[in-house]
């Protein structure tokens, strides 16, 4: 049931396979999820089936770090990619809390999979935030109606993309060394500065196009199957009328769509997807090693107060109960700040002069929600997903178990930007009343 395109070389010359799963492996759930959940409830219960499905083979797939394809599909069938988009045109309506949980549960059981689902909700939402009323309305009609997932090359550490004008289009060019599910997406976030100006410009691109060439080198020791490897962007145009923000008329960013607070909630929004599949990470790499504790962990016949079960060893219980304790307490922390997602988007989105009302103190202290839960997440992901081998021994370190890949996934994307910045951050917040002023990473 495999397909593939070959196998390329990335920077060190090492080749990696490009080959992906045909999607028709899940076609069955294509026929069986037929209408969308209608509350939260369902939205949970339609995630936890899509997280039962990938955690039968997932040791697997991430050892044999196939392209996507069959798991984005799974995604689209289970109608998970429309949870935050307009009723109206088809999506599930539901709040930022709803999409975070989901891609929580669906990290629980693959951290790559949830952490592309999280990237698609955030970068389907562009429009929303720094797009005019009418391009959020068009574009949310586009990307829902087709169930388009969204990539997204967008790397701030790199150079801009340059874009120019030709007649009523703009052209992007450049190379970008990250990009996340731009490989397996239909439409990819280009973001860069035209020319002659310090001026960024956001827009959607068909995927799909010569001028788009992926270098398919991603083969990091974690987050595998997210395809965020290099990009480079040659003579790609799209209208003048797709610059999220800008007027067309005038060829310059619109102030009162990109110059306002509620133009910088994609940096936290984004943020706090990151903490959710960290959660969810670090949640599952705590439900599979409880069960092969139960399994296959033995007792330690040294101790001088010998058990019989391991379950029954002092330390295991007292190290589980402890995870136990931080995942609760790190759930709590990240469901608040989702609440205060909901908070900020209820009453600030729509038309350009309701976003004009957040202020960036309100925008400043949802920030501080989001970095005190991106530092809990961080410290209690990579304590968990490291520590759950002293609870379950020597043989559970075995590439078959696959154990190892929930530290692995959790310790790549933490370093996606130092969480000391953060901490730093929130100690200006505390010791100073100092909001954090937007930046790429706030």
């Amino acid at each position: 049931m495999a397909g593939t395109n070959g196998t390329t070389s990335n920077e060190h010359g090492n080749a990696k396979d490009v080959s992906y799963r045909d999607p028709a492996v899940y076609a069955e759930y294509e026929k069986k999820w037929t209408a969308l959940p209608q509350d939260e409830a369902g939205w949970l219960r339609r995630a936890q089936e899509v997280a039962d499905v990938l955690a039968v083979d997932a040791v697997v797939r991430d050892a044999e770090n196939k392209s996507p394809r069959a798991e984005v599909a799974l995604l689209k069938y289970a109608g998970l990619l429309k949870v935050l988009g307009p009723k109206k045109y088809g999506g599930g309506g539901e709040p930022w809390s709803v999409g975070y949980k989901l891609i929580r549960k669906v990290a629980e059981a693959d951290g790559s999979i949830g952490m592309l689902l999280g990237y698609h909700l955030l970068w389907s939402t562009t429009a929303d935030v720094v797009g005019s009323a009418e391009q959020a309305d068009r574009f949310q009609k586009l990307i829902i109606e087709n169930n388009y997932f969204i990539g997204g090359a967008v790397n701030p550490r790199d150079s801009d993309l340059s874009i120019s004008s030709d007649g009523d289009k703009i052209v992007f060019n450049g190379f970008k060394h990250f990009n996340t599910g731009g490989v397996i997406s239909d439409l990819t976030v280009l973001e860069g500065v035209y020319e002659g100006t310090d001026h960024h410009i956001f827009a959607f691109a068909a995927t799909d196009q010569p001028g788009i060439q992926f270098s398919h080198n991603w083969n990091n020791i974690g987050l595998r199957l997210t395809e965020s490897g290099s990009v480079k962007i040659s003579n790609v145009a799209v209208p003048w009328t797709d610059a999220l923000g800008w007027n067309v008329a005038e060829k310059k960013p619109d102030a009162a769509a990109l110059q306002i607070p509620f133009a910088s909630l994609l940096l936290p929004s984004i943020q706090l997807v990151f903490s959710n599949f960290y959660l969810g990470i670090a949640l599952g790499a705590q439900d599979y090693a409880s069960k092969y504790t139960l399994k296959g962990t033995r007792a330690w016949p040294y101790g001088g107060d010998n058990k019989d079960k391991a379950t029954e060893e002092f330390y295991i219980l007292e190290r589980y109960g402890n995870f136990h304790a931080h995942l609760r307490a790190a759930v709590a922390l990240a469901d608040r700040a989702g609440e205060q997602a909901n908070d900020i988007y209820k009453k600030y989105s729509g038309d350009l002069a309701t976003r004009a009302k957040l202020t960036a103190r309100e925008r400043g202290e949802f920030a501080e929600w989001v970095a005190s839960t991106k530092v809990v997440t961080t410290d209690t992901g990579l304590r968990v997903t490291a520590g759950v081998f002293e609870v379950t021994g020597a043989k559970a370190t075995s590439q078959g178990v696959g154990l190892d890949r929930f530290w692995r996934d959790v310790r790549t994307h933490t370093l996606h930007d130092p969480v000391s910045y953060k901490n730093r951050e929130l100690g200006r917040f505390q010791l100073l009343d100092e909001i954090p002023e937007p930046t790429w990473y706030t």
